[in-house]
């Protein structure tokens, strides 16, 4: 176990003639985490930003825009230097949004062209079926000309009823229909298509046959569709040409905006500046020399006196070795330590993956699921993905050890019991012991045949892991408020299990005499706790047990594991065995049932396994020593992947 890194609180005072190169060697050595002034009485107030605030904000969200718009993400950097990103960056930039408004504006057009085309289609589809020029269809001074659908239908021997003078066509499947008659006949043929259900249509104002239009539309969408891949696809090649470029300018611009508006954030008078901040202990006298380089020696810097209520204001940076450090992504899931208490990182780097392979605990899991995470970590070069896939990587390495313990593959046994034979030819269970509820502790593990026995088993990890964060606790109270208190506090929670467990054993084993000294131990437990933590001390005495018990979560959660896996291969090798006659159709079945079945297991074997051991740490382990609520370090600066000076 760990602290944070020591941290050291410095001012650094100057003139403001020297405001620039103060900021500028501030950012470059990214150590220094400034604490943003608040206006006081004290006749400093904050700044206004550097005069080149205004243009570089507005050159970066206009790089962040064409960014987005050409879909740009992060590769493997290109490293270009500074000063020549800085020289041509208007130029590109002007030619950047040239070229991207050209062709959005052309996309627009091809896009609203595409949209009145289809909207033409939809005007004739009515029409499709009927082979009319839609010039006749108006024009006429003697004529009425009646184009739309109708819910019943209608034949010439309706319209002739009414009038000998008309001209019909329609299609019996679109009820569509297109009816000539004089001026003189249109209402009574009007009141004949209303009975009907008429439903008057537009009809298209271009001339011709509807399917030789149809087909001219389609064509002409083809071609528009053509000009807008065709477009889009030189816009992916912008993409490939700038996206070196836009992601240094990104980079530039964001490290310009940072040192322009710092003075936001910190004080000044008419002369003078005041940063206050924090930096490692180890990299103070970096600090004061790069300071001091950068001004010539006329910034004033030195370190100020940590008060007691300022410590929980402290920022906070990790101090874990390699190996530990991707731990620190659980901790920042919850929340990073405060800097007077004990960094649990190197805890949980030993309990969480513990916890995990007892829960999962399959040779074969664990080769599916550290194969995957290894692949993933080589492919994705993220800083955010990286330490997840070493977190997994440790999980499956515990998963591979247990799965030895119980001889566990895939939810196959390795070990042959009560004369059913296991994957390994020859390895026979060995009988150890009797456990609880008369079952039979072997070796392997068998966990479906002594489930008692591991729930005792696992309650017994509970009690060891929740005392080791009452020991953890015992450290952080000792050293803030002396040992006394970290006895009464955390030590009488020791204290009061011993004493249980020896009146257990005692009445147990019908001894009244340890019986009674188990009691008198757990009464003073009690009272050492009371005195420690008040009344809320017994409180919460029933929930030490409670917390015990919910490590049998371990045991429950890996059965379920192995009874999916079970049930999958049940089903798959039954398949085979159910049917000889259709043997090939069969047996691709069931491989993929195998397949997708085991593969629906390796997900869940991530997600329960890993959801369950992470509470465990949260809620049982953390709740005994944690508080938590540690700000997070950091420093003035930017970490440079495609520039540098």
């Amino acid at each position: 176990m760990s602290r944070p890194k020591e941290m050291t609180k410095a001012v650094i005072v100057g003139h403001k003639s020297i405001l620039k190169q103060t900021i500028d060697a501030l950012h470059d050595s990214n150590l220094f985490h400034i604490e943003d002034f608040v206006e006081d009485e004290s006749g400093f107030k904050i700044d206004k930003p550097f005069k080149n605030a205004e243009d570089v904000s507005k050159k970066l969200v206009k790089i962040r825009s064409i960014a987005n718009y050409l879909g740009i993400a992060e590769k493997e950097p290109v490293v270009q230097k500074s000063d020549a990103v800085l020289r041509d960056l208007d130029s590109k930039l002007e030619e950047l949004d040239r070229g991207i408004s050209v062709k959005t504006e052309t996309i627009a057009k091809l896009e609203n062209e595409l949209k009145d085309l289809d909207s033409q289609r939809n005007e004739l589809l009515p029409f499709l079926s009927i082979n009319l020029d839609f010039d006749y269809c108006r024009g006429y001074e003697n004529l009425k000309v009646f184009a739309g659908t109708i819910k019943g239908s209608l034949d010439e021997s309706q319209v002739s009823s009414i009038t000998k003078a008309f001209e019909l066509y329609s299609d019996p499947q679109s009820k569509t229909i297109v009816l000539f008659t004089a001026q003189g006949d249109a209402d009574r043929i009007y009141e004949l298509l209303q009975g009907l259900g008429f439903r008057e249509l537009r009809v298209p104002g271009r001339g011709g046959v509807p399917s030789e239009l149809l087909r001219l539309i389609e064509q002409k969408e083809a071609e528009i569709s053509k000009k807008i891949e065709s477009t889009r696809a030189e816009i992916e090649s912008m993409n490939a040409k700038y996206v070196d470029f836009i992601l240094a300018s990104d980079e530039v611009l964001s490290i310009e905006s940072q040192k322009a508006e710092l003075p936001l954030r910190i004080a000044t008078s008419a002369n003078a500046f005041i940063i206050e901040g924090w930096t490692p202990s180890e990299n103070y006298d970096t600090l004061v020399s790069a300071v001091n380089s950068a001004s010539n020696g006329r910034a004033y810097i030195s370190k100020l006196t940590i008060e007691e209520e300022e410590e929980h204001h402290v920022p906070v940076e990790y101090n874990n070795s390699k190996v530990v450090a991707p731990m620190q992504q659980i901790m920042d899931l919850y929340s990073r330590p405060n800097y007077t208490e004990i960094d649990p990182s190197a805890a949980i780097f030993i309990t969480f993956p513990l916890l995990y392979g007892m829960i999962l605990g399959d040779i074969g899991y664990a080769l599916i699921l550290g194969g995957l995470a290894f692949a993933i970590k080589k492919a994705v070069k993220s800083e955010a993905v990286q330490p997840l896939m070493d977190i997994l990587i440790y999980c499956q390495i515990s998963t591979f050890i247990f799965g030895i313990i119980y001889g566990e593959f895939m939810g196959f046994p390795l070990a042959g019991l009560h004369h059913e034979p296991g994957l390994i030819p020859g390895w026979e269970t060995i009988n150890l012991f009797s456990g609880l509820g008369g079952e039979m502790v072997t070796f392997p593990i068998h966990r479906t045949h002594m489930v008692m026995t591991m729930i005792a088993a696992t309650v017994i990890v509970g009690l060891l892991h929740l005392n080791f964060g009452f020991l953890l606790g015992f450290l952080n109270v000792s050293r803030h408020h002396g040992v006394t208190l970290a006895v009464l506090e955390k030590g009488s929670w020791i204290i009061i299990e011993l004493g249980a467990i020896v009146a257990a054993a005692g009445a147990l084993g019908g001894n009244s005499m340890l019986t009674n000294v188990g009691i008198v131990v757990l009464v003073v437990g009690v009272a050492m706790l009371t005195k420690g933590e008040g009344i809320k001390g017994p409180i919460e005495l029933p929930s030490l047990m409670g917390n015990a018990l919910s490590y049998a979560r371990i045991i429950a959660v890996g059965l379920s594991s192995i009874y999916i896996a079970g049930t999958v291969n049940d089903i798959a090798f039954e398949m085979i065995w159910a049917d000889h006659s259709k043997i090939g159709f069969v047996a691709v079945a069931a491989i993929l049932v195998f397949v997708l079945g085991h593969a629906l297991n390796s997900v869940l074997s991530i997600i329960a396994p890993g959801l369950h051991a992470l509470r465990l740490q949260y809620v049982e382990f953390f709740g005994k020593f944690y508080e938590g609520g540690g700000k997070r370090y950091n420093p003035f600066g930017y970490i440079r992947k495609y520039t540098e000076e």
